[in-house]
């Protein structure tokens, strides 16, 4: 870039010209930073680790340990730690059979994770074990109107896709979305508690601003999203 603006400066002695290949050479300059940070900011799939069986504390010790926190510190989950509080969330348990941890109204399996950290927003794809990537950028703030959102390392969101809720009338899909993502998040809640992990849930969420980060269909619906890190 720099030979090839001393070389249009040096064939160019009128100041006009000198002026005009300047401000050329300064437009070109910023397409070609717009280029290299669009480039820099592409998501990529995210490969996640087999869950560890291992450690964690018993399953009444976690349902009284199991609380709501909204102080985060901003230390980022490790991969196995994500990998693994995405499967207790909802991964597949009985891979053979297509079941998951949580149970959904008829297997419909109507709730997709929409995962929310700094770099971008990832769609969870247990069957694959995998984030997909779905916007790149920083939209944790959209997760949730309280302030502590916008900082924590990571923000789950629920979405309902009401089209797989088959023979479902309309004014029960409501229902049946808000407690398929319940048992999804009561699941965080006690991976959480069970490995001191800070986690609120929350159903204060501008929907309106948000559904178009997420890319999502006429029949996704928002249900709740769930904030979850390391305690301050």
């Amino acid at each position: 870039m720099a030979l090839w603006l001393s070389l249009l400066l040096k064939n160019n002695k009128n100041v006009f010209m000198k002026k005009s290949a300047l401000r050329l050479a300064f437009i070109t300059c910023c397409m070609f930073g717009l280029t290299t940070l669009s480039i820099a900011q592409e998501l990529k799939t995210i490969q996640l680790l087999p869950p560890d069986m291992k450690g964690g504390k018993t399953v009444m010790e976690a349902l009284n340990n199991r609380k709501s926190a909204r102080d985060f510190a901003v230390k980022v989950l490790p991969l196995q730690q994500l990998s693994d509080l995405l499967w207790a969330a909802n991964g597949l348990n009985r891979p053979a059979l297509g079941k998951h941890t949580a149970p959904s109204a008829v297997n419909w399996q109507d709730v997709d994770i929409y995962v929310l950290n700094e770099e971008g927003i990832f769609l969870y794809d247990a069957k694959l074990s995998q984030l997909k990537p779905v916007n790149a950028g920083d939209y944790r703030g959209l997760a949730g109107t309280q302030a502590f959102v916008a900082k924590a390392p990571l923000n789950l969101v629920f979405v309902s896709d009401y089209a797989r809720m088959k023979d479902a009338k309309e004014d029960t899909k409501a229902v049946y979305a808000a407690a398929d993502a319940a048992f999804i998040a009561e699941n965080v809640y006690l991976y959480c508690a069970s490995f001191d992990l800070a986690v609120v849930v929350r159903a204060s969420i501008d929907k309106e601003k948000l559904a178009p980060m997420l890319k999502l269909s006429s029949s996704q619906h928002i249900v709740l999203a769930q904030t979850v890190g390391y305690p301050k």
